[in-house]
C-alpha cells in the first residue's frame, strides 16, 4: 500500500502510485507501444553520446538500459526516460581524459550518492530555481561544444596528434587539418544529417536516426566502403551485459574524481528536473522531484557498477514516450528491456555502422540544443536576461559547466534584485486628517506625516529610506511608516529602517510602525528598534494613538 498524502509521498516512486491506481491490460497496451518506440530512438543516441564522450559504445547501451530501468522504477516521474545525455559529452570526456575509465565509474558512482541525498534532504525543489536563460544559455553552450566535437569525424579529418579538447586549442587544429578531409565520410555525415531533418519535417512518427545509421552501415557494407566504423575503431560492440562490480574506491581516487562527481551531481540533477517539468507541462501531471533525485541517484550508482557512465533524464526521449502515449513509468522500464534486446540480437550488425554517421546523428542533436527562438525572444523582451544568457553561453564553451552555471546564477540573481529594488518605494504623505494641524502651522512641527514603505525593504532597497526625513521640508510631530506593503524585509533593511527611526525620534518626533507583519518586528527589535518606537496594527489606528 501506497502512502496518498503525508511527507512520505514526496519520496514514493511514481511506479507505485500508478500500480496503486489499478494497472489493466489496456495501460500495459500503452505503455508497451511506447517503451518500443522510445527504444529505437535511444538505441542510435545511445551510441552516437558514448562514442563522443570518449568510451567503447557499449557503455552507453549499458547506460540505457540499466540507468533507464531503474530511473522509471524508482524516479517522481510518469513518463521519465532516463539514459545518456548529450549534455554530459563534455563533462564525461575531460573525466575520462583525466581519470580513465575507472575514475569515471567511480565519479558516476559518487554523483549517485550525491543525488540520492540531494533528494532524501528535499533538495529537489530548489534545482526548479535556476533561471530561465542560465537553462539555455547552458544548454546552447553544450550544443556548440558538441558541434565542434564532431566536426573530426564528420568531416573524416585525420589530426597529427590527438584531438584538444578545449574549444579554442580545438578549433585551431580542426581548420589546420582541414586538407585531410575525405569526401566519402562527409557524404555519410551529411547524408545522415539531412535524412533526420527530413524525416522531423515530412515524417515525424518514423525512427530518422535509427534508420539513417541503419542505412549508412547497409551501404557501408553492401559497397566495402573505405570508412571508420564501430568495428574498425572499437572491435564491435559486446552481445551482453558485464557483471556487477563496484568500482575502486580508495581514498586518493576518491579525492581525485570529487570535483567530477559533483559536477556530475549538479548537471544530472537540473537536467532530470528540467526533463520531468516538460513532461509535466505536455501531461498535466506533477512529478514528484525528490523521489525523482533518488531514483537518479540509484540508476547511477547501478550504472557506475555495470561499466556505465552518468545517467539523467533525458528530454527528447522523454517527449517521445508522452507523444508515443505512455501510461506511466512501465513504458520506461520496456524501453529498457527492449534495448537490452537489441544489444543481444543485434550487437554483431552494429559493427559496420560509420563513425561519420554517428556524427551526423549527434550533430542534429546539438543543433537542436541551440534554442534560437527562445534566444530571439530573450533578445526582444528582456535585454538583461540576454546578457545572462550570453555570459553562461561564453562561460560553458571557453570554461567549464559548472563555473557557466555559477555566473549565470550570480547575474540572474543580481539581474532579479535590482527589479526588486527598483519596485520598492517610499511615499510621504501629510495627514490632511490631523485635528491639531490649523493652516497657519503648517510648515512647523504641529501635522503628521505618513511613510508609506512599499516592495521589498532589503540589502539592495535600504539605501531608498536613508535620504527621505532630509527631504521632508517641514519636521513632523508625530511620524508614521506604514509597513503593510512591505512583503520582505531583511536584516540589512531592519537595520537601515532603525537608524532611520533612530534619527527621528532624536529630532523630537513620535514615530509609529504600522502594520509592521510580526516576523518583521522581531526582526527590528533584534536590529535594535528603539523602545520609544510605538506599534499599531494599522493607519488608522497609529492616527487615533497620537
Amino acid at each position: 500500500m501506497t502512502p496518498t498524502s503525508g511527507p512520505m509521498l514526496q519520496f514514493t516512486p511514481k511506479l507505485l502510485t500508478v500500480l496503486a491506481e489499478g494497472y489493466g491490460l489496456r495501460a500495459f497496451r500503452a505503455d508497451l507501444v511506447a517503451g518500443l518506440t522510445v527504444a529505437v530512438v535511444a538505441l542510435p543516441l545511445s551510441l552516437a553520446i558514448a562514442i563522443a564522450s570518449g568510451v567503447p559504445p557499449d557503455r552507453g547501451l549499458i547506460t540505457a538500459i540499466v540507468g533507464g530501468f531503474l530511473v522509471s522504477a524508482l524516479g517522481g516521474s510518469r513518463f521519465q526516460i532516463g539514459g545518456p545525455a548529450g549534455a554530459f559529452i563534455v563533462l564525461v570526456l575531460a573525466t575520462v581524459q583525466r581519470h580513465g575509465l575507472d575514475g569515471l565509474a567511480l565519479a558516476t558512482f559518487l554523483s549517485g550518492i550525491f543525488l540520492a541525498l540531494a533528494g532524501a534532504l528535499r533538495l529537489g525543489s530548489f534545482v526548479k530555481f535556476i533561471p530561465y536563460p542560465v537553462t539555455v544559455g547552458f544548454t546552447a553552450g553544450i550544443g556548440v561544444i558538441i558541434l565542434a566535437s564532431q566536426m573530426r569525424p564528420f568531416l573524416g579529418l585525420t589530426l597529427d596528434g590527438p584531438e584538444p579538447g578545449p574549444f579554442l586549442e580545438k578549433i585551431p587544429a580542426l581548420w589546420a587539418a582541414l586538407p585531410t578531409l575525405s569526401l566519402l565520410d562527409l557524404a555519410m555525415g551529411i547524408g545522415t544529417f539531412g535524412f533526420i531533418l527530413a524525416q522531423r519535417r515530412y515524417a515525424p512518427r518514423v525512427p530518422g536516426m535509427l534508420m539513417a545509421i541503419a542505412l549508412a552501415g547497409l551501404t557501408v557494407w553492401l559497397f566495402d566502403l573505405p570508412v571508420p566504423t564501430i568495428g574498425s575503431a572499437y572491435g564491435g560492440i559486446a552481445s551482453s551485459l558485464p557483471a556487477p562490480h563496484l568500482p575502486p574506491l580508495g581514498l586518493d581516487k576518491i579525492r581525485a574524481v570529487l570535483p567530477d562527481a559533483l559536477a556530475f551531481t549538479l548537471l544530472g540533477a537540473i537536467e532530470s528536473l528540467l526533463s520531468a517539468v516538460v513532461a509535466d507541462s505536455m501531461t498535466g501531471r506533477r512529478h514528484r522531484s525528490n523521489a525523482e533525485l533518488i531514483g537518479q541517484g540509484a540508476a547511477n550508482m547501478a550504472s557506475a557498477c555495470f561499466g556505465g557512465f552518468c545517467v539523467t533524464g533525458t528530454i527528447a526521449r522523454t517527449a517521445t514516450n508522452v507523444r508515443a502515449g505512455a501510461h506511466g513509468p512501465v513504458a520506461g522500464m520496456i524501453h529498457a528491456l527492449a534495448l537490452l534486446g537489441m544489444v543481444l540480437l543485434l550487437a554483431p550488425l552494429a559493427s559496420a555502422i560509420p563513425l561519420a554517421a554517428l556524427a551526423g546523428v549527434l550533430v542534429s542533436v546539438s543543433l537542436h540544443m541551440i534554442d534560437l527562438r527562445a534566444i530571439r525572444t530573450l533578445a526582444r523582451t528582456a535585454r538583461a536576461e540576454v546578457v545572462v544568457l550570453l555570459a553562461t553561453l561564453a562561460m560553458t564553451v571557453l570554461r567549464d559547466l559548472t563555473e557557466a552555471i555559477v555566473t549565470g546564477l550570480a547575474l540572474g540573481a543580481l539581474v532579479f534584485l535590482h527589479r526588486l529594488a527598483q519596485m520598492s518605494g517610499v511615499d510621504a504623505m501629510l495627514d490632511e486628517t490631523d485635528t491639531e494641524s490649523r493652516p497657519e502651522d503648517r510648515g512647523q512641527s504641529r501635522q503628521t506625516v505618513v511613510l508609506r514603505l512599499t516592495g521589498a525593504y532589503f540589502f539592495g532597497s535600504a539605501p531608498v529610506i536613508e535620504s527621505v526625513l532630509d527631504r521632508i521640508a517641514a519636521r513632523p510631530r508625530h511620524l508614521i511608516l506604514d509597513m503593510a506593503d512591505v512583503p520582505l524585509l531583511d536584516m540589512t533593511g531592519a537595520h537601515s529602517l532603525t537608524g532611520f527611526v533612530r534619527k527621528a525620534l532624536d529630532q523630537g518626533m513620535a514615530v509609529t510602525l504600522a502594520g509592521t507583519r510580526p516576523p518583521h518586528m522581531t526582526m527590528l527589535q533584534a536590529a535594535g528598534l528603539p523602545a520609544a518606537a510605538r506599534s499599531a496594527p494599522d493607519v488608522s489606528a497609529a492616527r487615533a494613538a497620537a
